[in-house]
């Protein structure tokens, strides 16, 4: 079992920066791929980003490219979100996920296993 808990979510002006954090406990955390995904109300939980264990493949929806950075520090359990330029559509509550996912599978979320509670983000015009 692998534990997940999100924290660094709050509400920021458009064009502002925050820095999401997961921490896991449990098994490895090395071994697994970590990927965020975020869900707006009314809409579909989606993908966002995802870092696999060897810190060289690194997926990000086109929504939030050049926009967003996902990093993990496997000595400190944590994977991280830099989310820069925000805008008012990437309101939503931010999920961490965790999974041994293949390349292929990186968007689906039905590939992980483990996933946090989530924390709010808000971007106000």
């Amino acid at each position: 079992q692998v534990q997940l808990g999100e924290s660094g979510g709050g509400l920021v002006q458009t064009g502002g920066s925050l820095r999401l954090s997961c921490a896991a406990a449990g098994r490895t955390f090395s071994i697994y791929t970590m990927a965020w995904f975020r869900q707006a109300p009314g809409k579909e939980r989606e993908f966002v980003a995802a870092i696999h264990w060897n810190n060289i493949n690194i997926y990000y929806a086109d929504s939030v490219k050049g926009r967003f950075t996902i990093s993990r520090d496997n000595a400190k359990n944590t994977v991280y979100l830099q989310m820069n330029s925000l805008k008012s559509e990437d309101t939503a509550v931010y999920y961490c996920a965790a999974g041994r996912v293949v390349s292929t599978d990186t968007h689906d979320k039905g590939r992980y296993n483990y996933w946090g509670q989530g924390t709010q983000v808000t971007v106000s015009s």
